[in-house]
């Protein structure tokens, strides 16, 4: 008998809750923002240091784990190898992980830093500024943010591969929690609104990103209707992807998005200041290596200041909230490969490629501004979205570029939302590999009317700081999870 995900009560609550949300930032968009943002601040000023000390607890356990006897444990039977070739596999992680992110804030967040600086005792659009700039956006993106992500995926293909149980956030803490229907509906159903609203927000943000790059390239318009239209041309896209299947379409377009951010680095590598670029990244590697623990545990107590909430707490809180999707989906496709393959891959290979990718670009935008008069740092402050475009405007074949930017970001909206609607299918669908085609497109449906109605409503922003509040419940939940996981490898390992 074929699963029935409507009758399926994650599904039910799940829905529910997400389409009442959705009318609420509709309707009121701007009281819908003050409640989620005041809920939002008291989190983050009261346990601001919690998600700091989680994910710092976090990202040493697994790098302790990669290096003990554990780490040669395969995440499913003892003679079973990777489903997905190495580069299928970073690609898929890169996409699904924070692909459209690390585009959109490559040259954003550097520049960000440099014109208001994360120590306040430093004057902006120094080069002082500059050198602090590059080191805390190497950390921002560098293994704590996706040592959440890892521990998620690790406790679920452990438990889906390994131990033959169902993918579900639910089944990797009951080792802990216990059996218990209405907690695990519970846990469960948190997941998945979790991920519909991060999901929804980002696709709206970025569908705003490209018609900024429409304009900026092809002096298309900023409006409404463009929006909905390239809300529909993405819809039926990912749809199409999400029918062929894990192994064509997502796999497909994530080979092109690696490919596509290969291309425009090599460019911008090569047609920038190359030596700039490579001294910046030698430089970056070697403060954040230097600052790692300062950074992972900085707080202002005692003068007050509030950039370590609006940053790195916020990304954090962001990475959390995003872990169920992001988890799941790493999970999914790494079937096969040991532990400490598992941990190096994500915690090392797509973070080298961030780093790489900033170094690159926002080190091209900070040489334009330190040492040809450029104000790209002033247009990024005014508007973040132009910060790409902006910096490709300093480089040749500009236009060329840009486009080629612009596809990259559909085609990671686009990969987004069919590793979404398969990871909320799955979810949905009491931890099914292959969930139904009927699931997916509901998903897909509801995902897409979500982002339409922020975008008329302009509740997006909103929406974003309301999805980030389920973060504060999800990091005892990782924290459960490496107790679960610790728990369950031990008895295993013992009976061997």
């Amino acid at each position: 008998m074929k699963n029935k995900s409507y009758l399926n009560p994650v599904f039910f609550v799940s829905a529910i809750i997400v389409s009442l949300l959705v009318i609420l930032g509709a309707a009121a968009p701007r009281a819908f923002g003050n409640v989620a943002g005041r809920l939002f601040s008291f989190t983050t000023i009261n346990f601001g240091w919690f998600y700091l000390l989680a994910v710092f607890i976090i990202t040493l356990f697994l790098i302790g784990l990669s290096i003990s006897k554990y780490g040669k444990i395969r995440l499913g039977p003892v003679d079973s190898r990777p489903e997905f070739p190495f580069f299928t596999w970073i690609g898929m992680l890169f996409s699904a992980g924070f692909g459209i992110s690390i585009v959109f804030w490559g040259v954003a967040e550097p520049m960000s830093h440099f014109f208001n600086t994360p120590f306040p005792e430093l004057d902006g659009q120094t080069p002082e500024a500059a050198r602090e700039a590059m080191g805390y956006s190497f950390f921002h993106w560098g293994i704590s943010q996706w040592s959440v992500f890892a521990i998620v995926g690790l406790v679920i293909a452990y438990f889906q591969f390994r131990k033959n149980r169902k993918g579900l956030i639910s089944i990797a803490i009951e080792p802990v929690v216990g059996k218990n229907r209405g907690v695990a509906n519970t846990i469960d159903s948190l997941a998945v609104i979790a991920t519909v609203m991060g999901v929804a927000t980002s696709l709206g943000l970025g569908i705003l990103q490209m018609n900024g790059g429409l304009t900026a390239v092809a002096g298309i318009p900023n409006s409404m209707w463009i929006q909905l239209v390239i809300a529909g041309v993405m819809l039926v896209a990912y749809l199409l992807s999400s029918s062929t299947g894990l192994n064509k379409g997502i796999k497909w377009l994530s080979n092109i998005n690696l490919g596509l951010c290969l291309l425009l680095l090599v460019f911008v590598f090569f047609a920038g200041p190359t030596v700039f670029i490579l001294e910046t990244l030698v430089l970056a590697t070697g403060d954040y290596l230097m600052n790692f623990i300062q950074y992972s545990l900085r707080l202002t107590p005692y003068s007050g200041g509030t950039w370590v909430q609006e940053w790195t707490i916020f990304y954090w809180a962001w990475a959390i909230a995003w872990s169920p999707f992001v988890g799941a989906f790493v999970a999914r496709v790494s079937r096969g490969r040991t532990i400490r393959q598992f941990v190096f891959g994500v915690l090392v290979v797509p973070p080298a490629i961030a780093c790489l990718w900033i170094a690159t670009f926002g080190g091209t935008a900070l040489h334009s501004d330190l040492f040809n008069g450029t104000a790209i740092a002033e247009a990024v402050d005014a508007d973040v979205t132009v910060a790409l475009f902006e910096t490709f405007g300093v480089l040749p074949l500009t236009e060329i570029f840009s486009v080629l930017s612009i596809l990259l970001i559909f085609t990671f909206l686009v990969t987004s939302a069919d590793s979404a609607t398969y990871i909320l299918g799955s979810m949905t669908s009491k931890g099914s590999l292959n969930p139904s085609l009927i699931t997916k497109i509901i998903w897909g449906f509801l995902i897409t009317a979500i982002a339409v109605v922020l975008l008329i409503a302009g509740g997006l922003e909103a929406l974003q700081t309301a999805s980030l509040i389920s973060a504060l419940p999800f990091t005892i939940i990782l924290l459960i999870m490496v107790v679960s996981f610790m728990k369950i490898v031990k008895k295993d390992f013992k009976g061997k």
